[in-house]
């Protein structure tokens, strides 16, 4: 029997171990879906704390319940921080993160140390598939040198997918079981071990002709969201110096039935997307002599965005008789988006730094983030200040980051000297609010 044959055959009777390397936003899911239909799953991560969290039956990812984890240490479930364990997988799952460097190049480390951690231990047989953000061409230009060293002939008895990840944390309509696949393979016997894989836990598995194709689809859809909100949040600082209502003009621009889609303004982007994947592109375009305008545009645009609410804040301190050196700013919402826990990237920490280098006092509220986490990038002393109406008082300004469901904005309006709205939470003028 053929590797491709053995594969296939322990994927349709469950026999398969499934290795997922990586156990975030993006790895947790997989491991609780494959875990659920019935294959083994060993996950690995090198962060004791999660292994520790795992084993004990605790959840560290909000929108993943105790119980989908005391579930899943019930059933066929290992988790470790050894890669000795590679060798008893068949299929592994790259998970990882992959950040900017300073200079906004791809930072490809945690890729490249974990395949060379697993390395040692890949066989014959094995199948190994990467989700992470990256720029076409690294599936072929990371792996394939490996498989060269280990003498394991490609789509023969080793096979290399790629397959982006498409999690959207707190996204209650879609679920990693109903959200398409994107898969593409090194050659067609790794495209047919992938989509079988895939498809045996998500309803709906979309091949594609090569690995760079499922790589540039990831990096497609990212940059589509990165220029459309870039391009309303430039749209956002011409109406707003105009004296026009800019979320008025969406609502209005919307009911156009055709050519129209919907984005909308903010403090900046957040996530482990949208404010990275463009940059993997126009880095590795480049190399190709070609400048890629919208997307540095839209970029610097973006990320323009954090000092904009900052500009706002500058503005509007003879409203309250304020300079940046004695200010108390409480900022609410410091994860990238409403309802998650999530705080890559997200705008709000830049807002608080940004305001810290000027002399202000700064706090945060979020309801799911009680102490502020470690960063890559900053470092805040903080716990979460809790959202009452003698909290709100002792603060000279409040900026609304990220829109929660349950703050109670009824009671931050009554209680707050002045409040920088950067959401548009509240739709009605008041004499206390100030839209940016």
């Amino acid at each position: 029997m053929s590797h491709k044959s053995d594969i296939l055959k322990k994927i349709k009777n469950k026999t398969l171990t499934v290795g997922v390397i990586g156990l975030g936003y993006v790895g947790l899911p997989l491991v609780l879906r494959f875990n659920k239909i019935g294959f083994k799953v060993i996950g690995f991560d090198n962060d004791n704390k999660v292994i520790k969290s795992l084993r004990a039956g605790r959840s560290y990812i909000n929108h993943i319940s105790e119980s989908d984890i005391k579930n899943l240490i019930k059933k066929n479930f290992e988790v470790t921080s050894d890669y000795n364990k590679i060798t008893e997988t068949d299929f592994i799952i790259l998970c990882l993160p992959t950040p900017l460097k300073k200079n906004n190049e791809p930072n490809l480390k945690y890729i490249r140390d974990t395949l060379s951690s697993i390395e040692p231990y890949l066989k014959n047989g094995h199948a190994i598939s990467l989700e992470s953000t990256t720029y076409p061409g690294t599936t072929e230009e990371e792996i394939l040198p490996i498989a060269k060293r280990k003498k394991l002939k490609v789509g023969e008895n080793l096979f290399v997918i790629y397959s982006p990840e498409r999690e959207d944390p707190g996204n209650k309509k879609y679920s990693l079981k109903t959200i398409p696949k994107v898969v593409g393979g090194i050659t067609n016997n790794c495209l047919k071990v992938g989509e079988k894989l895939y498809g045996s836990a998500i309803d709906n598995v979309v091949p594609v002709s090569s690995t760079k194709v499922a790589e540039m689809t990831k990096l497609l859809e990212n940059i589509y969201r990165s220029v459309n909100i870039g391009l309303v949040n430039e749209m956002k600082i011409v109406a707003d110096r105009m004296g026009i209502d800019i979320y008025e003009v969406i609502s209005a621009a919307k009911t156009k039935p055709f050519g129209f889609n919907a984005y909308y303004p903010g403090p900046g982007l957040g996530g482990h997307c949208i404010p990275i994947d463009p940059f993997y592109l126009s880095w590795k375009a480049k190399k190709y002599n070609i400048e890629t305008r919208f997307i540095e545009l839209a970029g610097e645009i973006n990320h323009f965005m954090p000092k904009w609410v900052v500009n706002k804040v500058s503005g509007n301190l003879k409203r309250i008789n304020k300079r940046f050196k004695n200010l108390k700013v409480l900022v609410l919402g410091i994860a990238y988006k409403k309802n998650i826990d999530d705080t890559r990237e997200s705008p709000s920490v830049e807002i608080m730094d940004q305001l810290r280098k000027k002399g202000c006092t700064v706090h945060y509220s979020d309801p799911y983030i009680k102490t502020f986490p470690k960063m890559r990038d900053y470092s805040f002393k903080l716990s979460s200040v809790s959202i009452n109406a003698d909290n709100l008082k002792k603060y000279d300004m409040i900026i609304i980051a990220t829109d929660h469901d349950n703050f109670n904005y009824k009671l931050i309006k009554d209680n707050s000297k002045l409040i920088i709205d950067t959401r548009r939470v509240y739709s009605k003028i008041y004499d206390n609010i100030v839209q940016a």
